[in-house]
This record gives C-alpha cells, structure tokens and sequence, in this order.
C-alpha cells in the first residue's frame, strides 16, 4: 500500500492553515490532522523486493554447514520458556534478554537457563560424546546459544570447552573418570583460572606458584602477590565449585614452567573453601551475565592426582616426569589443545555480524528517506548507493567468514596431533579476522539504522558491548596476528633450509611463479577467481619474503629473532591479514565448488567478487607495496560500487539464507510502525 504525498503548494497552504489556526488561538479539527496528515505504512519487503533467485533454504545449508535440524530444536527449545523473556512487538515474539536487569540478577537468570537447557538435554554428550557428530553438534549448539545471549553461551563455554576441555585434554584416564560425566551433568560448575592481574597472553609469565609436598602427596597452591591474582574467571563471582588454577611448578627449588591443577573453591552448600579468597570483578560494558571473578589462592592443598599429567607428572616422592624435556616443546604440546575457544569465537562473532546485518538490510528495505524527486515518493535507504556501499560489501565479508568458521570447525573436530600446529595459526588468524569483523559490521549497521540503532531491544547496539570482548580474551587480536606471522616465518626459513616445497598452512603457491598482475585491470578480469587467488596469493607471497629479509637482516646484526619481530611488527601485522584474508578466500573457493545449482554459483560469484574487491580497495597494503597501481586501484573502487548495485536485487535472499529466526533479530526487522505504535505500549 503506497501512501499518499502533498504538493508543495498543499503543504505550504496547509502549514499556513495551521500557524494562523495557531496565533487566533483556534483549536484545528482532529479530523483535519488525521486526514491531511501524511501516514507511513509498513510493506514486508518480501512483498515488494523480486523473488529470490536462488534456494536459500540450499543457501542456508551452506552457509550453516551442520546440524540444523538440531539447531532449529534448540531454537525452538528456547522460545517454548519465558525463561528467555519473550515480548511482543508489532504482532510478532522476539527473545532476547532484558538488558535492564541488574548484573546479579542476568547472572541469576542465566544460570537458570543453563537449568532448564540441561533439563532438556541439550548438553547430552557434550563431553562423553565419541566422534565427530558429538563435537558438531556441540559446537553447532553453542552457536544458537550465542544467537540469543553472548553471556550464556559463554558461561557454558567456560564450563564445557574450557574446565571440561583441560580435563579432557590436559588430563589423563583417572581425570576422565571422576570429572567429565559430572561436569556434563552439572553436578560439579567448573571455571578456568589461567589469566591474572599481571599477565593475560603471556601465560609463561604468571605468578601463582605451586610446591610439591612429598610428606603428606599435596601440591600447594599460592598466590604470591597481587598481581599474581587470577583475574576475569568466568563463573568465580558466584556460581564455579572447582576450577584449573594455571601455575609455575617449583619442584626440588626449579621451575618446571606452567602446569594446571584442579582445585575446589566452593563447597556443596555454595560456601567458599578455607584459604581461597574471590572478589567480583564488577560491572562490565557488556557480558554481565557471566560472573567474572578474582581468586587468590593462600597455600590451597590439592592431592597430588589433580595434576593433569598427559605432558608431564610428579611422583609421589617428587621427582619431575616427562617425555618431553624441552621446556619450549613441552609449553608448546601442553597448550596447543587450548584452540576450541578460538574456533567457537571466530564462529560467534560472524553469527553476530549476520544479527546486525539481517536486522539493518531488513530496516533498510522498509525505511524511506527523502525523495529524488520534486514531488516524488521518500526512497528506500537501500536504494542510495550511499547506504549499499555501507552495508553490501559488509554482507560479502560475513558470507565470507561464514564458510571460513565452517571449516576452522571441520578442521578443529577431525584433528590429529600433527594438525595441532596448523589448527593454532589457522584459529588465531581466523578468530581475529572475525571479531575485528564484527565490531566494524555492528557499528556500520548501529548506525545504518539511525535512532533505532539505540534502543537495546534492537539488539545491534547491545551486541557491541557484549561482543567488543572478543577483540582480546582467547589471545588479544593483535598478538594472534603476530603469531600468525611468526609461524609462517618459521615455515618460510624451514623450507629455504631444507631446500624443499612448501607444505601446508595454504603456502603451497609459494612453489609456483609468481603471480603477474594485469597493467590495466577489467571488469572481466577483477571478477575472475583466478586473478582474485592471484593478488592475495601475490600479496602474501611478497609480504612473507619481506619480512623474512627484515628478521634475518636484524639477526645478521646481532639481534636476537624476538627483537627483529618486534621490530618489523608492522609488516607482521600486514602479513597475519594477508594471510587470513587468502585463507578465507580458499574456503570460500572450497564452498563454490561443492555447489550444482547454477543460480547458487552465479550469486556466490558475485558476493566473492565483493569481499575480494572490497579487501583491495580497504588494505592500503595493495597501493603500499605495489601490487595495485593507483589507476587499478580506482577501477577497483568503481568496481565495488557496480557490485553494489548488483548485489542490490539479492539482499534481503542473502540475509534471509542465514538461518536466523525472526524471534532472534528485533522488532525494527519487521513491522517497526506497529512496534513503535501506542497501543503497543499499553500492552
């Protein structure tokens, strides 16, 4: 239904009724307001956009990767119990939390969430689960669970892939045994207490000590000063009863380096154990469902069995067992398990992004503006280049990330020892590339979506807060890039050395020639996934070689390889996104080809040909090093721009590909009028 528009001269005509109505004091007639008063309607898009093109049910799958069938019933699950405070806007339900609630009491409810999803067996085989299944399932329900509240699929991270994750993979049989089926079923909450008031991603660095007690088979736990207090523990504030205490291990007066113990802080009753102290780490920008607490430990006795021995162990008279005698491989293989919370964060932060993206496209295809006409009807903010430009190339880069999270988790459920390596650089470049991504699409579609951005019930503004901590827990972004970068160094100098190919990690095209750039590009070839694997593949290639000369011409001068990285940052930081953005580029790659129906690859080509464009004109490295020329670098930008137009017809198919329930997004996705409505708030 179109509505109605006055002509200038009937507004100026009517505007002036009404001022002089105003200054003889004259009371104007309801019925004239009310109906030569301009009224906005609402039209679902889905009755105004084309049709899609493509099956965004077979999108969907794509895009999800796995077990939506069980996705959808824990949706379901969750919109069955006003436990998740359903409310009713503009004729439909949404779930979401209710923001306003003090910290104490989101903690509260969170936990009886975690209640009630137990209760109906959601984490049936979260832990005892054998086989790739289990852990898909795991993994994709923790992603719905991230869907409604970052806080509770956090708090149920903590406790599963964290304290469960070390027992599993830290621990040995007799640790299995006693803890994983009790963790799975609540009887015990645990926590994990790596990071401290000093220390965050140096773990080598912490503080807290443990002794040996080789009279009464005790290790003694200690908090030697304040910075040594562990700091951020999910679940200590309130709800944990056990936790892994991360520590340096003195035996016989030398340090073994970082070793984990499990250690009881709570008992049955709730009461805090003798000689632990925890303190609350307070109210936070977001995430105040997760209790994050402080902990000291004051000579805490442990029995010499709640070391997690599987790389080293104590014996009951105190000698120090290992296989590993290299205190630097022996760091490496006892936590090169710990990458589940980089897979899972990567895999959030793009669903994130698709909420804010599905809500501010959806917005947009309602939501007039202006006219381009005198006299004309108020334009769809979509249809201004202006606003494609914000939001397309956005929607490109998450589809983008969708498929790279897919198969980091494939990668992460069918690993084998030798992958550990692979899995660590591959989760650290991904789980950073992801986050940034999704502070930058939150905060273009806050935006995007103007006063309505603002309102917590819309969800957008809110996921910034509860999100932004992604950026730096599970290793801070800008560190897990110069990891990236290092590794890939030592990948470089190994296979100069040895003088044989390139194996793994994707650097394979380094055995090939170097790629050739066109001197004039065109719109054919930009669209090509051959020149698109070409620039990334040349960027990467050149920026591994720069570096590496930049580190050996520092050692050559007798620095030390740790101060020629810290030097030559810069250049490790624009090889970590080179690299991440070419290895996503292959997992998009990897997608199409899986794909038959011609409309699917047409339009995959298309949201490709995007997120490649777009990283070129955005990385200022392509101008800087010479792998663009600036006349390319403006066909480029021209390019994007006609891809947003293209890309146009199909938004609302690929934002309703992602799988989201209505529920899930937020009023201003759908009816906004009627939401915003009176008698909405006399309900």
């Amino acid at each position: 239904m179109q509505k109605s528009h006055f002509s200038s001269m009937e507004k100026v005509n009517f505007r002036t009724k009404i001022i002089s109505r105003h200054l003889n004091q004259e009371t104007p007639s309801p019925n004239l307001l009310l109906q030569s008063i301009p009224c906005l309607s609402y039209n679902p898009p889905e009755l105004l956009e084309p049709s899609a093109i493509f099956d965004t049910k077979e999108m969907r799958k794509l895009m999800d990767g796995h077990n939506f069938v069980e996705k959808d019933w824990l949706f379901g699950l969750m919109l069955q119990s006003n436990l998740f405070n359903p409310i009713e806007r503009g004729g439909k339900v949404f779930v979401s939390p209710d923001y306003n609630q003090s910290k104490e009491q989101q903690r509260e409810i969170t936990m009886k969430r975690i209640w009630y999803l137990l209760e109906h067996g959601v984490f049936k085989k979260w832990l005892t689960g054998k086989g790739h299944e289990d852990e898909l399932r795991k993994l994709g329900l923790l992603d719905c669970l991230g869907i409604y509240d970052h806080s509770l699929a956090i708090k149920v991270g903590v406790h599963f892939f964290l304290w469960g994750g070390a027992i599993q993979f830290f621990g040995t049989k007799r640790h299995h045994d006693k803890w994983l089926k009790d963790t799975e079923d609540y009887v015990i909450k645990g926590c994990f207490s790596m990071t401290e008031l000093g220390h965050g991603s140096n773990v080598r660095g912490i503080e807290t000590v443990t002794t040996y007690d080789s009279s009464t088979g005790e290790f003694v736990i200690n908090t030697p000063c304040e910075s040594a207090q562990k700091y951020w523990i999910g679940g200590a504030a309130n709800h944990a009863t056990h936790t892994i205490v991360f520590s340096q291990l003195i035996i016989d007066g030398e340090n073994q380096g970082v070793h984990a113990f499990i250690a009881q802080i709570r008992d049955e009753n709730g009461d805090i154990c003798p000689n632990i102290r925890i303190a609350d780490c307070g109210h936070k920008i977001g995430l105040n469902g997760v209790d994050n607490g402080r902990i000291w430990f004051d000579n805490v006795r442990v029995p010499r069995e709640n070391l997690l021995n599987s790389v080293a162990d104590v014996s009951p008279d105190g000698k120090y067992l290992t296989a590993i005698k290299d205190p630097d491989q022996r760091f490496a293989a006892f936590l090169s398990p710990l990458t589940s919370g980089r897979v899972t964060i990567a895999a959030s932060a793009v669903y994130s992004a698709k909420i804010g993206l599905a809500t501010a496209i959806r917005y947009s295809l309602t939501r007039r503006a202006f006219s381009a006409t005198p006299n004309g009807p108020e334009v769809l903010i979509l249809d201004y280049p202006s606003h494609q430009r914000r939001l397309l190339p956005l929607l490109a880069k998450t589809y983008a990330m969708s498929f790279a999270a897919n198969q980091l988790k494939m990668m992460y459920v069918k690993r084998t020892p030798e992958m550990n390596k692979v899995i660590h650089v591959v989760s650290s470049a991904f789980k950073a590339a992801a986050s940034w991504h999704n502070m930058r699409t939150l905060q273009e579609c806050r935006e995007a979506c103007g006063g309505q951005g603002l309102k917590t019930e819309n969800r957008i503004g809110q996921l910034k807060g509860e999100y932004d901590v992604q950026s730096t827990f599970e290793g801070d972004n800008n560190v897990l890039m110069q990891q990236v970068s290092k590794a890939l160094f030592g990948e470089y100098v190994a296979a100069k050395r040895s003088k044989k190919p390139f194996k793994g990690l994707g650097l394979e095209h380094m055995n090939t020639s170097r790629p050739v750039i066109p001197s004039q590009l065109t719109s054919s070839t930009m669209r090509q996934a051959q020149f698109q694997n070409d620039i990334f593949c040349l960027r990467e290639r050149d920026l591994l070689e720069r570096f590496a000369a930049e580190v050996s011409q520092c050692q050559a001068q007798g620095k030390s390889k740790e101060y020629a990285f810290t030097l030559n940052y810069q250049l490790a930081e624009d090889l970590g996104r080179a690299f991440s953005d070419r290895a996503v580029l292959h997992t998009f790659l990897d997608a199409e080809a899986s794909v038959t129906s011609g409309p699917l690859k047409n339009v995959l080509d298309l949201v490709r040909s995007m997120y490649v464009l777009v990283t070129l004109e955005e990385d200022a490295a392509f101008l800087r090093y010479g792998y663009l020329s600036i006349d390319n670098a403006a066909i480029v930008r021209k390019e994007v721009a006609k891809l947003c137009n293209e890309l146009r017809p199909h938004a609302l198919s690929l934002v309703s590909s992602f799988g989201l329930p209505d529920a899930f997004l937020s009023p201003i996705a759908f009816n906004w009028v009627e939401a915003n409505a009176w008698s909405s708030e006399q309900n």
